[in-house]
């Protein structure tokens, strides 16, 4: 019987696991799930005969080694922070590993000793990245094949509340970590390619520099730049291209008010707002206003933003209860932790609501002398509060890809990401058993600034 150990039982384990568990008969599997909460484990399990739940710490040397030895592969759900000692005790105990993380610096630095030990560290398997990586390079790779030379590409992906629960006017709830949400695009200035020309946008302009999109049938969509489209042209082959943009999908008019919060400094994570506890928010927002005993707050940032007090924007801002006299509560907090407490309160998921993934990728090319666009768009639903979109997205081709490592049919040794074509495409192939596939568009090509 083989041993898969997961470490990490949140939400985005919640379809991995079920998947796991699922087909854990069939393949002889028995699955571990550590996590810091071992009830929270036990309720993934679900009481099913091959799979345990245990409490688990990272942090704890002596169990995290010994489970890790004792398991024919590992699966870390961790923060992204926390995937070192799990990859160094993998190299270590030479059992593959897998995550749906960004690699990081240290990471890619274990390159040679886990080819050296024949181990494989997997990661960016998940839906940003993973599916973006293995649906682009599918379509990349044919392209090539054909003998076309891609010169534009963009690619976009939003997490999303689906349109029949969409019932605020941000068009906007929490599907995944607030906090990654209220200071996105903090720390360095986001890179990309626009027409041949390097475009840097420092993050106070970021939410400012947006392009409109349309996906299928879901109608119109904006994205705002991630931080480093640059690196993606080596990633992907494109050396020669373009255009290299990725950017985050917001319904249209979430970044210009977005942009209020960020302009004001109500979204920075570095220095404590005094005697947080006992202030109200709307104290908390006017601490960032000039000072003005004859306008009140809401004057004061429609002026500073050269706003209408009575614009869709301002409505936005005052619909989030920020000019409230509710006392914020929260001890010691920065002005980023403030502002999530309070959201988490707006656009909170309701329990029926379900939430959706969107994602598209845009190729320009030329082809025996043509120019051709091609749109390759993506939509997932989720199920419910378990089985998320994002859930099912990022814990499906995890999923997936431990199931072709144990099978040996991925090979590969050392640090990866899913951009080799033995890789991507049986789990793009699978992932549409699950519903989670691209819809294709040839668009003739028309000369359009994008004006990003």
């Amino acid at each position: 019987m083989q041993k898969i150990f997961i470490i990490g039982a949140g939400l985005s384990s919640s379809t991995l696991i079920k998947y796991l568990l699922d087909n854990s008969d069939e393949h002889n599997w028995k699955i571990l799930i550590g996590d810091i909460s071992e009830e929270t484990a036990k309720k993934k399990v679900n009481g099913h005969p091959n799979g345990e739940a245990i409490k688990f710490d990272i942090n704890n040397a002596e169990l995290r080694n010994k489970l890790i030895s004792e398991a024919d592969i590992v699966v870390s759900m961790l923060p992204a922070s926390m995937h070192l000692s799990v990859a160094e005790a993998c190299i270590q105990f030479g059992k593959n590993m897998v995550t749906a993380s960004y690699v990081s610096d240290e990471i890619k630095a274990l390159d040679q000793q886990a080819k050296d030990k024949n181990v494989l560290l997997l990661n960016e398997i998940g839906v940003d990245p993973g599916i973006d990586h293995m649906s682009a390079m599918q379509v990349i790779d044919r392209i090539k094949d054909k003998g076309g030379e891609i010169t534009e590409f963009e690619s976009n992906t939003g997490g999303l509340v689906a349109p029949k629960y969409d019932n605020n006017p941000w068009n906007y709830k929490f599907t995944w970590n607030p906090r990654n949400v209220v200071v996105a695009g903090q720390g360095t200035a986001s890179q990309f390619l626009h027409n041949g020309k390097y475009k840097y946008i420092p993050y106070h302009k970021l939410f400012e520099r947006t392009e409109r999109i349309n996906i299928l049938d879901l109608g119109e969509f904006e994205a705002y730049p991630n931080r480093d489209s640059l690196m993606y042209r080596e990633i992907y082959g494109l050396d020669n291209v373009e255009t290299m943009f990725r950017g985050t999908i917001r319904r249209p008019g979430f970044s210009r008010a977005w942009n209020v919060f960020v302009q004001l400094g109500a979204t920075y994570d570095n220095f404590i707002y005094e005697d947080s506890e006992n202030h109200t928010y709307k104290q908390f927002i006017n601490s960032f206003t000039k000072y003005c005993v004859k306008k009140n707050v809401e004057q004061k940032i429609a002026e500073y933003l050269n706003v209408d007090p009575d614009s869709a924007i301002m409505y936005k801002i005052r619909w989030t209860g920020i000019f409230s006299d509710e006392k914020i509560g929260l001890k010691k907090a920065t002005p980023a932790k403030i502002l999530q407490h309070l959201l988490e309160k707006k656009w909170k998921m309701d329990e029926d609501d379900r939430d959706m993934i969107v994602m598209q990728h845009k190729f320009v090319y030329k082809l025996n002398g043509e120019k051709k666009r091609l749109f390759s768009s993506m939509i997932v639903y989720g199920e419910d509060q378990t089985h998320t979109a994002m859930s099912i997205t990022v814990g499906t081709p995890v999923a997936i890809a431990v199931k072709m490592i144990l099978n040996g049919k991925i090979t590969a040794k050392g640090v990866k990401i899913p951009i080799e074509k033995n890789i991507y495409e049986p789990i793009l192939k699978e992932l549409e058993d699950y519903k989670i596939k691209f819809v294709e568009e040839e668009i003739d090509w028309k000369e359009k600034e994008t004006g990003v």
